[in-house]
């Protein structure tokens, strides 16, 4: 499976970005799909995940209620709403997938490229 992510770019606090990781392969629909991100000096961290059929969601604490994970298994498309952005928020955000349908929030076997997310104050 390879993944490309697209859609990051600078924007200001409080306003909404959307990411798209877009998927090879005819295996999409039987994985799970996750976003983590990584901060300038920080490790790279969980941000949501949604289970192959969509029918679970997961989300850091960080994140709860601002951004929001969908996929489109008819595309091979996996996207990340992201509403009421902080600078806290900065980060190059990637695409993960995981060998099975359901979610986790560290174990993914293939990652996408990444795209850097930048909200200014």
């Amino acid at each position: 499976v390879q993944l490309q992510a697209s859609g990051g770019g600078l924007v200001q606090a409080g306003g909404s970005l959307r990411l798209s990781c877009a998927a090879s392969g005819r295996t999409f629909s039987r994985y799970a799909m996750a976003w983590f991100r990584q901060a300038p000096g920080r490790e790279r961290e969980f941000v949501a995940a949604i289970s192959a059929s969509a029918g679970t969601t997961y989300y850091a604490d960080s994140v709860k209620g601002r951004f929001t994970i969908s996929r489109d298994n008819a595309k091979n498309t996996v996207s990340l709403q992201m509403n009421s952005l902080k600078p806290e928020d900065t980060a190059v955000y990637y695409c993960a997938a995981r060998k099975t349908s359901f979610i986790s929030t560290h174990e993914y076997d293939y990652w996408g490229q990444g795209t850097l997310v930048t909200v200014s104050s």
